[in-house]
C-alpha cells in the first residue's frame, strides 16, 4: 500500500483556518471600535445639544429674573402712588370737616358756657372750659350728642372751687368728630 502524507495538508488547512480566525477576529474588533466610536459620537452630540438648550433656558430664565425684579420695582412704585392717593382722596374727602366741626362747636355751646381750651389729636376732641353751673355742661353734653359733626360726649372732670370767678366751675370734657357725610356713604 502506498503511503501517503496528509500532513501538509492538515497543516496548511489549519493554517488557512486560523488565518481566516484572526482576520474575523480583526474585522470584528474594528467593527466593534467603529460601533463604540459611533455611539460615543452620537452621545457627545446628545450632549452638546442639552448643554446647547441648558444654557437657552438659563439665558431665558434671567431675562424672567430680570423681568421680575423690574415687575416689583414698579409694584412699589404703583403702592406708593396707591398710598398717596389714598391720602390725597382722605384729604380731599375731609377738607371741609374741621369747618364744619368749628361751625358746629359755635352751635352746640350754651349760655353760661366758655370754652378755655380746645384740642383735637385725629377723631378725638377735647374741650377744657368753665361754666356756671353743672346743669350747663349737662346742656352742653346734651346738645353734642345731637350735633351732627360730633359724637360720643365725655365728662373727664368737673370741680368747682371757690377761688374761681364768681362760682363758675371748671370742666374737661372729651368727645368725638363725626362725619355726616361718611355715615350716609357707609348706611
Amino acid at each position: 500500500m502506498a503511503k501517503i502524507n496528509l500532513l501538509n495538508w492538515r497543516e496548511e488547512k489549519r493554517k488557512l483556518i486560523e488565518q481566516q480566525f484572526y482576520v474575523m477576529l480583526a474585522l470584528a474588533a474594528l467593527l466593534g471600535a467603529g460601533v463604540v466610536f459611533a455611539v460615543q459620537t452620537q452621545l457627545d452630540l446628545m450632549i452638546e445639544h442639552q448643554e446647547s438648550r441648558n444654557e437657552y433656558v438659563k439665558s431665558e430664565i434671567k431675562k424672567v429674573e430680570k423681568a421680575i425684579a423690574e415687575i416689583k420695582v414698579l409694584e412699589k412704585k404703583k403702592a406708593a402712588l396707591l398710598s398717596r392717593m389714598n391720602v390725597i382722596q382722605s384729604l380731599q374727602s375731609d377738607r371741609s370737616d374741621s369747618v364744619h366741626l368749628l361751625d358746629e362747636l359755635v352751635k352746640v355751646i350754651p349760655e353760661g358756657v366758655h370754652l378755655t381750651s380746645f384740642k383735637q389729636k385725629k377723631k378725638s376732641l377735647n374741650f377744657i372750659g368753665i361754666a356756671q353751673s353743672n346743669a350747663r355742661v349737662s346742656a352742653y353734653m346734651r346738645n353734642i350728642e345731637r350735633a351732627e359733626w360730633l359724637s360720643s360726649p365725655s365728662l373727664k372732670v368737673i370741680e368747682s372751687n371757690k377761688k374761681n370767678v364768681q362760682g363758675y366751675s371748671r370742666f374737661t370734657l372729651t368727645s368725638e368728630q363725626a362725619s355726616p357725610n361718611k355715615k350716609d356713604k357707609k348706611g
